[in-house]
């Protein structure tokens, strides 16, 4: 796990985040799409909440060790 400032996440990290993104632009808009959403904005209480090249965000990585949807 790693907390760094959101213009820090790599290309790396968007590629293996297995969603198909290509680029850190493309990750990025896609996640700020979904932060600046209303459903997030609900969320937190907060209708002007954003983010910026200064927020912190986790970066969590893992390994799958079983795929239960291949379970059965």
């Amino acid at each position: 796990m790693r907390v760094l400032p959101l213009a820090q996440v790599d290309l790396a990290h968007a590629m293996d985040e297995g969603e198909g993104h290509t680029t850190v632009a493309e990750w990025r808009g896609g996640h700020e799409r979904f932060w600046h959403g209303p459903e997030m904005r609900a969320a937190l209480g907060d209708a002007t909440f954003t983010v910026n090249d200064a927020t912190l965000v986790v970066l969590e990585r893992f390994r799958l060790v079983t795929d239960l949807r291949l379970a059965n």
